[in-house]
């Protein structure tokens, strides 16, 4: 063999180390936990043959505690770039089989170098995370590393699109790079984030709890909201991811690709019969949102999180939309704390990357009581409030039912900036409901009358026939229109192509101190 041969040998023997990870046994121990290796993960995600790796035989520098004897070519995360439907996207895949995943300081470089080159060209990015946290053999230096990557996090958004997806264990400080990104997808009983373990919670505070039910894919999709969305396992996760990404413009200069789509008559006759004459009863909002919609567009984002309200994206024409709906099914579709967060962060998301809003309201008010008061629905409120007025994205609204009080201001009304305003002919547009409103306004007439439950009754009438309409608020222009059930899809379509070209400018400023 000649010189040239042996170099072209050592190369390729080196690669095939490094693409071993943690050798053969390691990786059977993550097949048999129902997880695809690093490797494999991203052979799914990725368009076929077009990732290009980057840092494959980087080391790590360390010799504190035999270290140096236990050398793994790529120190345990996997990054490079490629495309995913042939669109350019870098990412990095944490090595579980090696080192447990864990971060040091060269692979916090390798996940920083990538996400530093993901900026300067525009390109999102995309994180699968695997890693039992920090190499404590490091110490400092790998908290250092974290460090490095949060800092690289928020520098990033808003610039362009980060998703996380967490796969296996993410603990301490390895929680904070994903709730920085964008979105976090969750594997169902295979994955979990907290900030302290369960050892630590029992010894602190006394609480017996597992890593699932402390930090598990479902306790962040339903009671913390830290999860968008959960998958049953590792490769409806990367289909997720996918999905995802369909939606999403490839930075902020940019918007999404439209679809090629034949628009026909538009008319939506299904619409005219999903509201029931009751205003009490409830209904699916969903069904509003598919009559809306281009045919199964819809990717709901935080399902069962602040359920009184609906968030995900959508096509409508072609084109990707952001929806943000009152749900009356749940708590007949009022504002509460995690409700307001949830549609608060998904509008910021929206404007960020130039994503327009679709707002379909019905909603009677705020949540009451003390839970809600004690827990700052005053504040939490006011971040969707500020979300949606700061929002320079187009942005329409329909109102199918009630909008009543503060509740009517903050769901994209007019006076915060709205661009179209919609509303169906059996929407109630008032400070609040009928019954409430005259029993205060006609306190004394009711309790001088000789039947009461009469007099309630008929000032109740005297209230709705007044204000329990779209009339009077487009009487003074706050509703562009009143449009029938089955044109609010034609109506939307043509709403949002004229404000395709739709320019705002925003004050001069470092930046507005959103009530956090």
């Amino acid at each position: 063999m000649n010189s040239k041969d042996k170099k072209i040998a050592k190369l390729k023997a080196l690669e095939a180390l490094a693409k071993q990870g943690g050798g053969q046994k390691r990786i059977d121990k993550q097949h048999a936990k129902n997880k695809l290796t690093a490797r494999e993960r991203i052979d799914y995600l990725m368009d076929e043959n077009s990732f290009e790796e980057i840092g494959l035989l980087v080391t790590h520098r360390t010799t504190d505690f035999g270290m140096q004897d236990q050398i793994y070519y790529g120190d345990g995360v996997i990054t490079g770039y490629g495309t995913i439907n042939g669109r350019l996207v870098y990412v990095y895949a944490q090595d579980f089989t090696v080192f447990g995943g864990s971060l040091s300081e060269t692979h916090a470089e390798k996940i920083c170098k990538i996400m530093d080159m993901a900026v300067k060209v525009g390109a999102p990015v995309i994180g699968l995370n695997d890693s039992g946290g920090a190499r404590i053999q490091e110490g400092v230096r790998s908290l250092g590393g974290y460090a490095d990557i949060f800092y690289r996090n928020v520098k990033a958004s808003g610039v362009v699109p980060q998703i996380s997806a967490i796969m296996g264990p993410c603990a301490g400080g390895a929680v904070y790079s994903p709730a920085i990104t964008d979105f976090i997808l969750m594997v169902e009983n295979t994955s979990y984030m907290f900030v302290t373990g369960p050892n630590v919670v029992k010894t602190v505070t006394k609480e017996d709890v597992t890593s699932e039910t402390l930090g598990g894919a479902e306790t962040h999709a339903i009671k913390s909201g830290v999860a968008h969305v959960t998958s049953p396992n590792d490769v409806a996760c990367l289909e997720d991811i996918k999905t995802l990404l369909g939606y999403v413009p490839q930075n902020n200069t940019e918007t999404t690709k439209i679809l090629d789509f034949d628009l026909k008559d538009e008319i939506r006759t299904e619409l005219s019969h999903i509201v029931p004459d009751n205003p009490n009863k409830p209904y699916d909002m969903h069904k509003v949102i598919t009559g809306i919609i281009d045919q199964d567009s819809f990717f709901e984002i935080h399902k069962r999180y602040g359920e009184s309200i609906i968030v995900g994206f959508a096509r409508l024409g072609g084109r990707s939309i952001g929806i943000i709906a009152n749900q009356p099914m749940a708590f007949a579709g009022v504002l509460g704390v995690k409700s307001s967060k949830k549609a608060a962060r998904f509008t910021r998301f929206c404007d960020c990357f130039n994503i327009p809003l679709l707002v379909l309201v019905d909603v009677p008010g705020f949540l009451p009581g003390t839970d809600q008061e004690w827990n700052g629905i005053i504040v939490h409120g006011a971040k969707l409030l500020y979300a949606l007025s700061d929002a320079t994205v187009p942005r329409v609204t329909v109102i199918t039912r009630k909008a009543y009080g503060g509740a009517y201001d903050v769901m994209n009304s007019k006076h915060i900036g709205a661009d179209f305003n919609f509303a169906w002919p059996g929407a109630e547009i008032a400070v609040m409901g009928a019954k409430g409103a005259s029993e205060i306004i006609f306190k004394n007439e009711i309790a001088e009358s000789d039947h009461p439950e009469d007099k309630i009754l008929e000032k109740e009438k005297e209230y709705a026939d007044k204000f329990a309409n779209p009339y009077e608020a487009a009487k003074r222009g706050f509703i562009d229109e009143v449009i029938l059930p089955e044109e609010t899809r034609r109506k939307v379509l043509k709403a949002f192509a004229v404000l395709e070209t739709k320019k705002e400018n925003q004050p001069c400023r470092k930046h507005g101190n959103i009530p956090l």
